[in-house]
């Protein structure tokens, strides 16, 4: 079982940055992939970046490539999601997610945080 949480987001203009953090429990952490995907109102949840186990491997969509990055540190059970030249399409609720056979689906993950809303006002 893996709990997690989201913080870190807030309300930012256009072209500003966020850091978001996710901190998991449990002692399984490292075997997770780890994910985040976004919500908009009206809108499916939509995946925003992926990263394996050990951090050597990420995978984001064409809108945020670039723009954003995806990290983690095991010791510390925290995945990271930075994110830098922040557009108002951006805004939506972001959520944490843990999965073994993570991908880009949300089908794939099996834990879910609460999200964190990220705002950019124009």
């Amino acid at each position: 079982q893996v709990q997690l949480v989201e913080s870190g987001g807030g309300l930012v203009q256009v072209g500003g940055s966020l850091r978001l953090s996710c901190a998991a429990s449990g002692r399984t952490f490292s075997r997770y992939v780890m994910g985040w995907f976004r919500q908009a109102p009206g809108k499916e949840r939509e995946f925003v970046a992926r990263v394996n186990w050990s951090g050597g491997s990420t995978n984001y969509p064409n809108s945020v490539k670039g723009r954003f990055t995806i990290s983690r540190d095991n010791a510390k059970k925290t995945v990271y999601l930075q994110m830098n030249s922040l557009k108002p399409e951006d805004t939506a609720v972001y959520y944490c997610a843990a999965g073994q056979g993570g991908t880009t689906t949300r089908g794939s993950y099996d834990f879910w945080g609460q999200g964190t809303q990220v705002t950019v006002s124009s």
